[in-house]
C-alpha cells in the first residue's frame, strides 16, 4: 500500500496568519501584540503542536490564561479559517492521489485544529476519510525523525512506500532522512502555486520502480 502524505498549511490551503493574528485579537478582546507576545513567542502554540494540550479544552483554557483571550471552538475556528485559502489545484491533486492510494494529512498542528477539520476543510474531509494526522496527537513535529516513523507505524508501511508533500524544505528533508520519498512544493513568483508539479510528483511515485 502506497501512503500519500500531505501538509495542510501552504500545501492545500494557503495560509496568512496576518489574517489570523487580527481577528483573533477582535474575537477575544486583547490586541494582537498581546497574543503574540504572549501565546505564539512563549512557546504555547509549538508546545500545543506536540501535544501538551491533549484536549481542546485544555487548550482553549491554557489560550485564555495566558493571553487573557476567552474564546469558544467557533471563535477559534472563525479566526483560523479566515486565514486560510483553498488551493483547488492541490485538492484536486489530492482526490487524484487517493485513486492510487491511501492519502493523509501530516501537519504540525494542535488538537483544536484536528478537531475543527470538518469546518475548517470542508474540501478534503471525505476524501481523507478520517487519516488527519496532526504532530499533537503523534507528539512530534516535522521535521523530527519521530514524527515520520509514528506516522509510517500508523499505517504500516514502509518508508519507501510513502511520500510527503509540503511546502516546508525542512520538512521534505526531513522525510526523505527517514526514507521516505517527499517532494517540495512551491509557490512562483507570480504568485502561483505549482500545482502542476505536485501532481508530477503524484504520478512518478506511483509509477516508481519497486
Amino acid at each position: 500500500m502506497d501512503v500519500y502524505f500531505f501538509d495542510c498549511d501552504k500545501t492545500l490551503y494557503d495560509y496568512d496568519f496576518h489574517e489570523r493574528l487580527p481577528k483573533l485579537a477582535q474575537l477575544g478582546g486583547v490586541s494582537q501584540y498581546r497574543l503574540a507576545s504572549t501565546w505564539w513567542a512563549g512557546g504555547h502554540e509549538r508546545a500545543a503542536e506536540i501535544g501538551e494540550y491533549a484536549t481542546t479544552e485544555e487548550y482553549l483554557e491554557a489560550f485564555a490564561e495566558v493571553t487573557g483571550a476567552k474564546l469558544t471552538l467557533e471563535q477559534w475556528q472563525q479566526a483560523r479559517k479566515a486565514a486560510m485559502t483553498p488551493i483547488a489545484g492541490s485538492i484536486a491533486a489530492l482526490h487524484e492521489a487517493a485513486t492510487l492510494g491511501t492519502v493523509s494529512l501530516l501537519s504540525n498542528n494542535p488538537i483544536p485544529f484536528k478537531d475543527s477539520l470538518p469546518v475548517l476543510a470542508p474540501e478534503i474531509i471525505d476524501v481523507l476519510q478520517g487519516n488527519d494526522l496532526v504532530s499533537a496527537v503523534l507528539g512530534a513535529r516535522k521535521p523530527e525523525r519521530r514524527i515520520y516513523t509514528r506516522a509510517l507505524g500508523r499505517f504500516g508501511v514502509v518508508p519507501g512506500d510513502a511520500i510527503l508533500f509540503d511546502d516546508s524544505l525542512a520538512n521534505v528533508e526531513g522525510a526523505r532522512e527517514a526514507g521516505m520519498h517527499a517532494f517540495h512544493f512551491t509557490k512562483r513568483d507570480d504568485g502561483t502555486f505549482d500545482t502542476e508539479g505536485l501532481v508530477g510528483g503524484i504520478h512518478a511515485f506511483a509509477e516508481r520502480d519497486r
